[in-house]
C-alpha cells in the first residue's frame, strides 16, 4: 500500500480505495498467516496459501513473492536469512507492529465488502423474487 489515505475517503477508515493488492485478496491472507506464525519461510506460506484464501482463484507462488517484497517496502514485514541447518539459506519473514495495524485495517476493509457483497446479493434475490411473484402478462389472441 504506498499511501494510507483514500483519496476518495481521506483518512475516516481504511477501504479498498486505498488498500492496493485486492485482486484475490493475497495481502490480507499473507498478513493473517504470518500473525497465525510468528515467522515463517515463504515456502512454507505457499503451502497453506490455499487454505486461508479469500477467493476461489489460485495463488500461485510468484504473487506470493510479490506481495512479500511489497509488504516490506512498506514496513508491515522485515525478513532476514536464516543460514542454520542444512541446505541453502532461507529468507524468514515477521510482521512489524505496522504490519499487526495493517491487518487490522484489512478486517475492516473486508468487513464492509462482506457487508456490501450481502446487501448487493440481497437486492439481486429481491429483484428475482419481485419477477416471480409478477403475474405474467399472457398476449391476447386476436378473435377469430
Amino acid at each position: 500500500m504506498a499511501s494510507r489515505m483514500c483519496p476518495r475517503h481521506g483518512n475516516d477508515y481504511p477501504c479498498t480505495c486505498a488498500m492496493g493488492n485486492l485482486y484475490r485478496f493475497v495481502e490480507p491472507v499473507v498478513l493473517l498467516l504470518l500473525k497465525k506464525k510468528g515467522r515463517s519461510y515463504g515456502y512454507d506460506l505457499s503451502n497453506d496459501l490455499q487454505e486461508h484464501a479469500l477467493t476461489d482463484a489460485d495463488i500461485e507462488r510468484a504473487a506470493l513473492y510479490r506481495t512479500l517484497r511489497q509488504l516490506e517496502t512498506n514496513g508491515n514485514v522485515v525478513s532476514e536469512w536464516d543460514t542454520d541447518g542444512a541446505g541453502p539459506a532461507r529468507r524468514v519473514y515477521k510482521l512489524t507492529p505496522r504490519g499487526h495495524e495493517h491487518l487490522e485495517e484489512w478486517a475492516t476493509v473486508l468487513e464492509h465488502v462482506s457487508k456490501s457483497m450481502a446487501r448487493f446479493v440481497k437486492q439481486v434475490r429481491n429483484l428475482q423474487a419481485a419477477k416471480a411473484r409478477r403475474p405474467r402478462k399472457t398476449a391476447k389472441r386476436p378473435a377469430r
